[in-house]
């Protein structure tokens, strides 16, 4: 059994559940091929290696190339490892759907790149609130002081200060899948996911739900 699912971010909207309004973001995952299978002889671990969104041949490099002939795929762009038990029943080359790892109501951790916003200062980066705005104080959107004088004579590890915001890999938890459109090989998940649209996500089962559960 598969745990996870490559997919991409389409964007947000809203469904009705009874008289609730629910926001879900919209993933597209249809076109997840087993490329390679991770198994506890050979790797120490289980685990598949899943393709999504095909390319050219021709655009791939020897070695890759010769990975997914071996495999029996299409190349792709993207390539993840997900975890994955009872590999027997699994094939490479297979397609995975997305009622073959989840239903509705299951709840998921969703994987991605956060929206890069460049050099930012620390009222945008770290919420600071900023100096007086009026009377000439010169000090409107500064950080202020950040270190000593005489002692320690340096400025500590880890001071927020102004800096590259955004474009990090962010896991957002716990979310819950509202709706699933197999035909159209959509996820509909409860909130919102880091990235933005068109993101490469990486969509699996739920840590915390599982071991709260265990």
């Amino acid at each position: 059994m598969i745990e996870g699912l490559i997919g991409k971010k389409i964007g947000m909207t809203r469904v009705f559940t009874g008289e609730e309004d629910v926001p879900v973001t919209v993933i597209k995952t249809d076109g997840c091929y087993v490329v390679q299978k991770k198994t506890l002889e050979k790797d120490g671990y289980e685990a598949v290696q899943l393709g999504f969104e095909e390319k050219k041949t021709s655009r791939v490099n020897k070695p890759m190339a010769g990975h997914f002939k071996k495999a029996g795929t299409p190349a792709f762009y993207h390539l993840k490892e997900v975890p994955a038990v009872g590999l027997d029943d699994i094939k490479v080359g297979q397609k995975i759907t997305i009622k073959d790892v989840f239903k509705e109501g299951d709840f998921v951790d969703v994987t991605g790149t956060s929206k890069g916003k460049g050099f930012a200062g620390v009222m945008k980066r770290w919420n600071f609130r900023g100096g007086p705005a009026s009377h000439g104080s010169m000090h409107n959107r500064a950080p202020g002081s950040i270190g000593q004088s005489s002692f320690p004579s340096r400025v500590f590890k880890g001071m927020r200060m102004a800096g590259h915001h955004g474009a990090k890999r962010i896991t957002t938890q716990n979310l819950k899948v509202v709706a699933i459109k197999e035909n159209e090989g959509l996820l509909l998940v409860k909130g919102c996911v880091p990235g933005p649209r068109g993101a490469v996500l990486v969509i699996k089962k739920s840590v915390k739900k599982r071991k709260a559960e265990e």
